[in-house]
């Protein structure tokens, strides 16, 4: 009987293309600091991975095809910077990749880091991920750049100041396809249960709380009240105009607008 149960669940998931693997996958760029001050040390460490945030369960990620700080309007190739690294989340007994590297602020302004990865190979979806990732670091007082574009194919420009949050206080931001609004866009959203400060894991009581969905307006702008202190990721997604080749066939390519804020609860 739990051998026909178990046939007629895979065939069912086969049919209507559902997997119980097929989880929202986000991009991470996780700084030490959202917000550099005078006191503070101005090296800013900063992970980048490939993971599902609430249930603390990794990807393999290969080494990005670009990592980078714009700030002032100028772009930094920060590629050379990372290093390899491994680590496990949650209850994982298997070991992934990820890097990190550290950046020296110099200058007062926001420093927004973004990374494009090497395409995700996601065998339950049967399509690649990229996933245009990015997060904004404010430095010593000087608030100046954090709703500037950085030119990505793909991205989320923030209309909420993306540091400075209180627990409760509401994102909104745009979504952006080549510079221009995308109309009805489905925005992610997750709480990323690694978040430094918060030693207590959240347990979602079942699948619909792990990953929030919002649904822009026509112009790309959506909003969404983060509940609790910590990191919380938004990732807007579309399917690319192009694709890519896997085993000689083209596949397609699902491509992700990635923003990370974080919240502090007010004392």
């Amino acid at each position: 009987m739990l051998r026909l149960l178990t046939g007629l669940i895979f065939l069912f998931s086969t049919v209507v293309g559902f997997s119980p693997e097929a989880r929202a996958h986000f991009g991470v760029v996780l700084p030490s600091h959202d917000i550099v001050t005078q006191e503070d040390s101005k090296t800013v460490s900063l992970e980048v991975k490939f993971i599902h945030p609430l249930e603390m369960h990794y990807m393999e990620m290969e080494k990005p095809k670009r990592f980078g700080v714009f700030h002032k309007g100028k772009v930094q190739d920060l590629l050379g910077s990372l290093e390899k690294t491994q680590g496990k989340g949650g209850d994982q007994q298997e070991v992934f990749t990820f890097w990190k590297t550290q950046y020296s602020i110099k200058r007062p302004g926001d420093y927004i880091f973004f990374v494009e990865p090497t395409p995700y190979w996601e065998p339950a979806e049967n399509k690649f991920i990229v996933h245009f990732t990015k997060v904004c670091v404010n430095a010593l007082g000087l608030e100046e750049g954090w709703d500037d574009p950085v030119g990505l194919e793909m991205e989320i420009i923030p209309m909420t100041r993306p540091y400075g949050l209180w627990t409760g206080n509401v994102l909104t931001g745009q979504v952006l396809h080549k510079g221009k609004p995308v109309p009805n866009a489905e925005v992610e959203v997750e709480y990323l249960n690694e978040s430094p400060g918060n030693p207590s894991v959240v347990k979602a009581p079942s699948d619909p709380f792990v990953t929030q969905v919002v649904k822009a307006d026509r112009n790309g702008v959506f909003s969404y009240a983060m509940p609790r202190a910590g990191w919380w990721g938004f990732a807007a997604l579309k399917d690319a105009t192009w694709k890519l080749k896997k085993d000689g066939k083209p596949r397609d390519v699902e491509i992700g607008a990635v923003l990370w804020v974080r919240t502090v609860d007010m004392k």
